[in-house]
Order: C-alpha cells, then sequence, then structure tokens
C-alpha cells in the first residue's frame, strides 16, 4: 500500500490491522561517472516494492533530500543540514503519529543520514519521556546494504572493487529498477582513491570524479536483480519483527 495512491479512508482502515509505516530515506547527490543522482533515493524506494508486496506494508513518500554536504563540489547535489533533517524526520513522525501510526521503519540509502537520523529519534524519545505520557513510539533505521545476503552478492561479485561510494551494488540496483537510463562512462583510475570525507572543497580534490574506492563500470542490472530478490526477503523478515515486537 502506498500513501500517495491511497485515499484517507484507506490509510484509516489500514491503521484498523496495522501501526506501522515503512519510510524510505535517502539522499540527492553526485555517485561518480556512471551513478545517477538520485542513487541513495531510488535504491530504498526500489526495495520498498519488493518488501511492500511481502508484507503489504503502508509505504510513505520517500525522504529523497539528506544530510550529503561533503558532495556540494559536484552539480546536481542537494543537501539538507543535520539540524533541518532532524526537523523532517521528526515533523514526518509526529505527523503520522497523529493518525495513530506508532512504529516508524526507516529504510535508508545514505551512510551521511546516519548519525543525524539517530539523533531525530533521540530527540523524538526525549519528547515522548519529557511529556509524562506513556507512548508506543518505535524507530528503527535499516540501511539496506547491511543485509547480509547484500554483503555476500557484492563481495562475490565485486570484491575489493566495490567501494564505499558510488558503490557497484548500488550503481546496479538502480540500473535493475531503471535499465532504459543506464550509464556507460571510462572509469580513471580503475579503482577510486580512498580517505577520509570532511567538507565539500575537500571532498572534491581527494575524490575528482566523485568515487570514493570503488569501480562501478563493473555494476549490471542483472546484478541489481540479484541484489533485488536478496535483500527483500531479509528486509521484509526484518521489517515484520520490528511491527510484532513487544
Amino acid at each position: 500500500m502506498y500513501l500517495q495512491l491511497s485515499t484517507w479512508q484507506e490509510v484509516e482502515a489500514y491503521l484498523e490491522r496495522s501501526k506501522t509505516a515503512l519510510i524510505p530515506i535517502g539522499s540527492t547527490e553526485q555517485h561518480g561517472p556512471n551513478g545517477f543522482v538520485g542513487t541513495d533515493a531510488l535504491c530504498p524506494e526500489i526495495l520498498a516494492r519488493g518488501i511492500e508486496a511481502e508484507t503489504g506494508c503502508l509505504v510513505t513518500p520517500t525522504l529523497s533530500i539528506g544530510m550529503a554536504q561533503h558532495h556540494l563540489g559536484f552539480p546536481g547535489s542537494i543537501t539538507l543540514r543535520p539540524t533541518t533533517l532532524i526537523a523532517v524526520v521528526c515533523d514526518v513522525v509526529a505527523s503520522l503519529q497523529r493518525h495513530g501510526f506508532e512504529r516508524f521503519y526507516f529504510l535508508n540509502g545514505h551512510g551521511g543520514n546516519i548519525a543525524t537520523v539517530t539523533a531525530a529519534f533521540s530527540e523524538l524519545y526525549a519528547q515522548a519521556s519529557l511529556s509524562g505520557r506513556e507512548q508506543s513510539l518505535r524507530c528503527r533505521l535499516k540501511s539496506w546494504w547491511e543485509c547480509q545476503p547484500v554483503r555476500d552478492i557484492s563481495r562475490s561479485r565485486f570484491g575489493s572493487s566495490e567501494g564505499a561510494h558510488a558503490t557497484c551494488s548500488e550503481v546496479s540496483l538502480t540500473y535493475y529498477g531503471y535499465p532504459q537510463h543506464q550509464k556507460n562512462a571510462e572509469m580513471t583510475p580503475e579503482i577510486a582513491p580512498t580517505g577520509p570525507i570532511y567538507d565539500a572543497a575537500d571532498f572534491r580534490r581527494r575524490f575528482p570524479d566523485g568515487r570514493m574506492g570503488s569501480n562501478p563500470a563493473l555494476a549490471t542490472a542483472e546484478v541489481g536483480k540479484e541484489l533485488f530478490d536478496g535483500a527483500v526477503p531479509a528486509l521484509a523478515a526484518d521489517y515484520r519483527s520490528f511491527a510484532e515486537a513487544a
């Protein structure tokens, strides 16, 4: 069930059987010479389709702009300040809470979101505690690449070429979701350098084509399908355990 394609009456009926919402969250940022700017939002969105098909969960609109300041040296990248993203997450949760939702499963596609979204959860729990009222609020942040099947496929297919940003796996998954938009580009060097992350200007100097430790020229839609088929059952099981836990 997709919130954007539902009526308010259908959402009301959903709440009679479940109090859990799945919220895809990602980023809008460069992903090297052949990766989509929307990669980090598209990956959880693509996987959410499979989870919805398996569980019947309610999927909200994707929060597609995240904490990506270090990518601003590349055209097309958009960021929220950490404080802004915290406010967005808190407002989305509070809005859905008002209607009766109690559990919020954030399916994440961007590593740069983790610290900020975790801080947002702390703000929400603090607000609940300080209110003095008993609440059943529960939040979980699950990054899709943490699934063991994804790790296994990435290791088997790409080895040390997987990298840390503009990875072979994330590019493959988006090519599976949007095969008509696949790109071809030369990678020089074949495997990108690695290093720390600071501000946007430093990132552009260290990683001039946007990649970190990866060779996404190896990405294919076929491997993207393998990743989808491996990730969806694992994520659906994790979603169910979260939705049903005491």
